[in-house]
């Protein structure tokens, strides 16, 4: 698999976990309702999917990979979709995050 499919089956379970989680707030926290709230649900099912395409077969560097990726989407979801405004902390703290996860996906093993 190639770094570049790789780094868009992140990114793709990105969008489902954070859309997911978000949908749910929507649906409790800003009383939108059951409909949200489901949909939220199935995003985060299509979520654990998406994690399963990727090429390496270790389920906790994957997930501790996909960490990064989270935490670094998280922020940008929230400026997008909330108008969050992050500061040189947040940007740091995810870039570092951004860091380790391709250390742990993309640095030379011997198989």
């Amino acid at each position: 698999m190639t770094v570049a499919r790789s780094i868009a089956l992140f990114v793709v379970a990105a969008l489902f976990e954070i859309g997911g989680a978000w949908l749910v707030w929507q649906g409790v926290r800003e009383h939108k309702g059951w409909v949200w709230i489901g949909a939220g649900v199935i995003a985060l099912g299509l979520y654990g999917f998406a994690a399963t395409l990727q090429s390496d077969g270790n389920f906790g560097r994957i997930l501790a990979a996909y960490g990064g990726i989270f935490v670094a989407g998280s922020i940008a979801w929230g400026m997008v979709a909330d108008g969050y405004r992050p500061d040189r902390y947040d940007i740091t703290g995810a870039a570092i995050c951004l860091i380790g996860m391709a250390v742990l996906m993309y640095a030379p093993r011997s198989h």
